[in-house]
């Protein structure tokens, strides 16, 4: 019984782990992006931040199938 409630709580561990480790990879996919974007439109002296939305969509966007395929992968 002990024994049981142990492994219960290692797995459930481990997926916190698993499932937090995809959420930092997601908000630093898109950050990068977001980054990249912001100095791309720092260079070009722009005044409407167009660089910058649209590659924080691309992060989006990028993020996204990077995790559906991960999560795919295992289960």
């Amino acid at each position: 019984m002990a024994a049981d409630q142990e492994n219960e709580g290692k797995k459930q561990l481990g997926n916190f782990a698993k499932y937090s480790a995809i959420g930092f990879q997601l908000l630093a996919t898109i950050g990068i992006f977001a980054f990249i974007g912001y100095q791309i439109d720092a260079h070009r002296g722009s005044k409407q931040p167009i660089f910058t939305a649209l590659l924080g969509v691309v992060g989006v966007v990028g993020s996204l199938v990077q995790i559906i395929r991960s999560l795919k992968g295992k289960s």
